[in-house]
């Protein structure tokens, strides 16, 4: 069997449109962040910027003593076009990239990580030159195009799988557990099944033209890998936003100079277009001309995907996670049932129904049922080619991913949301709130008589804490901060408290609760206090 990978993917694309742009960047005004102009970069021309990296990193590596197939971790923004050569040529080079996100900014945790896969070598971003000391492994920064001085280092054979289970690059969950990142490793046969499901999701829109589209987020991820490995398939561009978060105004500027048609965003980063379309007519025409608007990692809220389709905007959901990809795509298009959610092709998947709960009960006197009893949990099966790595499988040997759905028609489904205690930040990355709980229920268990983490879509979670005693709520805050900081310190930015700003003290018995076993209600909690988290992030 031949296996595909991003790098036979980019082998093959820079052949077939040599001459065509694969990414726009932009080139900022001095002293400024008007984008002056953005300047292509051709297929060709991205094939032997990563030659020339894998060119250096061989060399620099191998001056280590590091071999080719050995772990080497990727501490980047993966936000920019030398991000993505960097991460391609040392793929390139015959190594397995571990993949770190800036959001990860303890280096202890960080050094805990490469050791738990064996690397051998760390590159790291230049901002974090400071704090990268007693590194376990060799350290090396990560240099620009112009300082990579290899055109004599040799240029190591294209690497290609020889069985399905070699490990080709390495991810992390973007929640923590125990305090901790779990590795994920993506083997030749997940990379393989990921690279058709990548190419189907980015089909071209028409025959006749390049399709352009926009960075969705850090390449240290799983989502901007998966999308750029179907867009280099159809020779698409991919613009670089001078920001993740990028303003409407930039967005019009995409379309009108670089002929953007496909955005694909966050959905808390869409919503924000969507909001200021109300208000504004023409940023509402552009939009609409949009061949495809792709969100992903959250849902839109109801209302605003409901304004979106009764205005002729051509939205499509993209479901997926770290761990498998993409796995769900919407229907699209304009009829009743665009919004609706089926398995990509080629994939083999379950829905099976979750065990029905206490509150799950009909009616005898209305006869209503609870839609919740037909609620299904989507499951990878075994035999399905993007079925993660067996250290992340169930007992079964199937993937469960907790994520609950509704069959509202054969073959298509509405997300009920998960079956666990995970929330998600406004850029799509999990946050782990019952290990929040219970880490200050176990430090402050005299002072607090119940608490509950809350802020979907959220920069950042936000505690909310009935007190066990009376007494002034501001130095209850300090202390909840104080008594917690050293397990705040070992997370993800987005999964951080370590203000007393996120911290609210409400009355006893405030809190939403469960009829039957007066559990906290989380998305209640939210909801009744919508305009207090606000107030929150907005300041």
């Amino acid at each position: 069997m031949t296996y595909q990978t991003h790098l036979t993917v980019l082998q093959h694309s820079a052949s077939v449109y040599a001459s065509s742009a694969a990414f726009k960047v932009p080139r900022l005004s001095p002293g400024s962040e008007h984008v002056e102009e953005w300047v292509p970069v051709s297929y060709q021309q991205f094939l032997e910027d990563v030659e020339q990296s894998a060119r250096y990193w061989f060399r620099t590596l191998s001056a280590h003593g590091v071999p080719p197939r050995s772990v080497v971790g990727v501490w980047l923004g993966g936000m920019t076009y030398l991000d993505a050569v960097h991460i391609y040529g040392l793929a390139r080079a015959a190594y397995i990239p571990q993949l770190f996100s800036l959001r990860l900014p303890n280096p202890d945790v960080v050094y805990e990580l490469l050791v738990r896969a064996g690397a051998q070598a760390l590159i790291f971003e230049p901002s974090f030159a400071s704090i990268v000391t007693c590194c376990p492994v060799p350290a090396e920064l990560a240099v620009d195009l112009g300082s990579m001085d290899a055109a004599d280092a040799p240029l190591p054979p294209l690497w290609v799988p020889s069985h399905g289970a070699e490990v080709i690059m390495i991810y992390h969950t973007s929640g923590s557990t125990s305090g901790s990142p779990k590795l994920v490793p993506c083997t030749a046969d997940w990379m393989n099944a990921t690279v058709s499901k990548a190419a189907h999701v980015t089909q071209p829109h028409s025959p006749d033209k390049q399709d352009v589209t926009v960075w969705m987020g850090s390449m240290c991820h799983i989502g901007q890998t998966f999308m750029l490995m179907g867009y280099l398939q159809h020779g698409v561009c991919t613009i670089q936003p001078t920001k993740i978060a990028f303003s409407s105004k930039e967005l019009v500027d995409m379309v009108q100079r670089c002929r953007l048609n496909r955005l694909n965003q966050f959905a808390t980063f869409l919503a924000a277009h969507l909001r200021n379309s109300r208000t504004d007519p023409a940023l509402l025409a552009v939009i609409q001309q949009l061949d495809e608007l792709l969100y992903s990692g959250l849902p839109l809220a109801p209302e605003e995907e409901a304004w979106a389709y009764a205005h002729g905007i051509l939205l499509k959901n993209l479901f997926g996670s770290t761990e498998c990809g993409a796995m769900l795509l919407s229907v699209g298009g304009r009829g009743a049932d665009a919004a609706y959610l089926h398995p990509i092709e080629g994939t083999a998947y379950g829905f099976f129904p979750i065990a029905p709960t206490a509150s799950d009960t009909t009616d005898s006197e209305t006869g209503y049922e609870d839609a919740n009893q037909r609620l299904l949990e989507l499951v990878i099966l075994s035999d399905s080619g993007d079925c993660p790595h067996p250290s992340l499988r169930h007992a079964d040997g199937h993937y469960h991913t907790g994520d609950l759905f509704l069959e509202v028609a054969p073959g298509r489904y509405v997300s009920r949301g998960r079956d666990d205690d995970w929330i998600k930040s406004e850029n799509s990355l999990r946050c782990d709130t019952k290990a929040i709980e219970d880490n200050v229920r176990a430090t402050c268990a005299e002072l607090i008589a119940e608490c509950v983490v809350v802020g979907n879509g959220r920069p950042s979670p936000t505690l909310f804490v009935e007190p066990k005693v009376a007494g002034d709520p501001e130095d209850l805050k300090r202390v909840i901060v104080r008594r917690t900081r050293h397990f705040h310190s070992r997370r993800y930015l987005h999964e951080r408290i370590a203000s007393t700003a996120f911290v609210v003290v409400v009355p006893s018995g405030t809190l939403p609760r469960t009829a039957t076993k007066g559990n906290i209600r989380r998305r209640a909690v939210e909801e009744k206090f919508r305009e207090t988290l606000d107030r929150i992030y907005s300041s």
